[in-house]
């Protein structure tokens, strides 16, 4: 089920440069992300509805710049579609409940996809293993 969240209430929820990510389809800078080195267990979540996205366990090192992960938790959390705006061709990834933008998805990743889920630290928010809500 669809979570419809207005963008005046993500307005004075988010950060402008959160907002900017999640709604305008902006990228932070690379290796500036919060969660780009981040090596605690539990599930990254999305920052506008709080949907459960990726989990640590499939969490990699890319050297990409941005957290990256080779699967996220089930397939029915992201929908993908084209995404031609950087004047080349790549598969923008965002949160199915909310359609919030996350980032990209490439086909250089580890097996066993083979996929690379390069995610903006800015539209996440890790819920550690063991915290309480």
């Amino acid at each position: 089920m669809d979570k419809k969240i207005k963008k005046e209430d993500l307005e004075s929820k988010l950060s402008s440069e959160e907002f900017y990510v999640t709604q305008n389809q902006g990228t932070e800078p690379a290796f500036t992300g919060k969660y780009n080195d981040e090596k605690s267990q539990g599930s990254y979540e999305c920052i506008c509805c709080g949907k459960a996205l990726f989990s640590s366990k499939t969490k990699y090192e890319s050297g990409s710049g941005w957290p990256s992960f080779w699967q996220p938790l089930n397939e029915f959390v992201i929908e993908t579609e084209q995404d031609s705006s950087s004047g080349m061709m790549r598969t923008e990834v965002h949160c199915s409940s909310c359609k919030a933008h996350l980032g990209h998805v490439f086909s250089d990743g580890p097996q066993p996809t083979g996929l690379r889920y390069c995610i903006n630290s800015i539209s996440l928010n890790l819920k550690k293993e063991g915290a309480k809500d």
